[in-house]
């Protein structure tokens, strides 16, 4: 095989791969999984470098379609391109090796805790949190993973009863497994995870946490959660 022809063909994973393997932009890409546009100033403080450094991690992030860009007035902001690209980094998350665990002070340890509890990713639910929920809709029969996860029509029903409409029309897939980089199993992503979520935040059944992205289940929350998927109410408490 004449490998040189070969390796011209097709799309250049490679060139994806490359971004991700410096350790700053992979750092910047998992911050930004809140979902929120951030600047350069403030991404250079999150990693530690410095802002001439930050701008040129971030200005190859942006050339590779990773990150979108947004100006309001003379100032960058920052953001994962797409849904797509939040359910790849926290793929690849899962998949990475742990790196060893510094001693850490009790409010970074419970930072941690929480992340790993409950937490979003871009815009769907993740964490024990997460996995959890899909597992309940996946036990009750509102999704299938026979042939790919697929919404089943109870669970167009389930979602109609909540209130929430099954997004048409979009080049975004309506289910999507997404693995979980700290249980290491799939939470629900995709529009209907999205969506989801947003009913979770506007129904108040869940409340972020500072400026993170942990999230803490209220006490509407669990109930709401026993009630529709059966959960039980000291299962998606705080840790």
């Amino acid at each position: 095989m004449d490998t040189r022809r070969t390796r011209g063909t097709g799309p250049d994973l490679a060139a994806v791969a490359g971004l991700l393997a410096d350790g700053t932009r992979a750092s910047f890409c998992m911050a930004l999984l809140d979902g929120r546009a951030w600047t350069a100033t403030e991404l250079a403080r999150h990693a530690g470098v410095a802002a001439s450094t930050a701008t040129e991690h971030l200005n190859a992030l942006v050339r590779g379609n990773l990150l979108a860009e947004e100006r309001q007035g003379r100032h960058r902001y920052v953001r994962l391109s797409d849904p797509h690209i939040a359910e790849l980094i926290e793929s690849l998350a899962a998949l990475a090796p742990a790196r060893p665990r510094p001693t850490a002070s009790l409010s970074a340890d419970g930072r941690r805790k929480a992340l790993s509890h409950a937490r979003t990713c871009y815009d769907h639910l993740a964490g024990t949190l997460g996995v959890a929920v899909t597992d309940a809709m996946t036990g009750r029969g509102l999704l299938d993973w026979e042939r790919g996860l697929q919404l089943t029509d109870d669970g167009t029903a389930w979602l109609g009863g909540l209130g929430i409409a099954v997004p048409a029309g979009t080049r975004r897939p309506a289910v999507r497994p997404c693995l979980d980089w700290t249980e290491r199993r799939p939470h629900l992503a995709g529009a209907v995870g999205a969506a989801l979520c947003r009913h979770a935040f506007d129904s108040g059944w869940i409340v972020p946490v500072g400026t993170t992205r942990a999230v803490t289940v209220t006490a509407a929350g669990r109930e709401a959660l026993h009630d529709h998927l059966g959960l039980s109410e000291e299962h998606p408490a705080d840790p």
